[in-house]
């Protein structure tokens, strides 16, 4: 047996098994913590003075923001601003879950730029609320008991207003096609129903 073969190197080089692992494993750090360099939190300061400046309307309050061109408004809803309630679901405009209203109409935050939204009123779950008290949608989700685990139900809520928005009294086929982008893992989709025609009936 060759001495390279005791020392565990395998080959000529010097290197061993160990220190192979060690700098693989490293570089995959690097690579992960490169990744999350992405995000709106990781900006550093001198990075943010490069960045576009845009006004974001976020439930009648103006924010004034260094933003990303690549940067979603669901990042900069929930990462710069904390508006937690707006929720990151598949993150490519298949649940739901992210729905937000700009300008009254339903859109998926995840799909949407935040620079787009300049110029614009954005409103999330949270915006519904007449100060401490929930707004009518809301109030109806809850009579209807339109969850389980709850995480789908902001989208779902903002849908549905969006919807009672531009259609006050929807038939069942026009609310199921106004809520067919909102999915329920859950499966809550019954009481979801009644729950807008409850808001559609009492006038939100």
């Amino acid at each position: 047996m060759t001495s390279e073969r005791k020392n565990g190197t395998g080959s000529k080089s010097g290197v061993s098994r160990r220190d192979f692992i060690g700098r693989v494993g490293s570089g995959t750090v690097g690579a992960a913590l490169g990744g999350a360099a992405i995000k709106p939190q990781a900006t550093s300061a001198s990075q943010s003075d490069s960045l576009p400046q845009m006004t974001l309307v976020v439930n009648g309050r103006s924010e004034r923001l260094s933003v990303e061109p690549r940067w979603t408004l669901l990042d900069v809803l929930r990462d710069r601003l904390g508006l937690m309630g707006t929720k990151l679901g598949c993150g490519r405009g298949e649940c739901g879950a992210c729905t937000v209203l700009i300008d009254g109409l339903p859109r998926y935050a995840c799909m949407t730029l935040a620079l787009e939204t300049e110029g614009h009123q954005v409103t999330t779950v949270v915006g519904l609320m007449d100060g401490e008290e929930l707004g009518p949608v809301q109030r109806a989700f809850v009579e209807e008991d339109a969850f389980q685990c709850g995480y789908c139900t902001p989208g779902q809520v903002v849908a549905a207003e969006g919807l009672l928005r531009e259609n006050p009294h929807p038939n069942e086929s026009e609310v199921r096609a106004g809520m067919s982008g909102n999915l329920c893992r859950c499966g809550a989709y019954k009481h979801i129903m009644n729950a807008v025609r409850r808001a559609a009936d009492t006038g939100r």
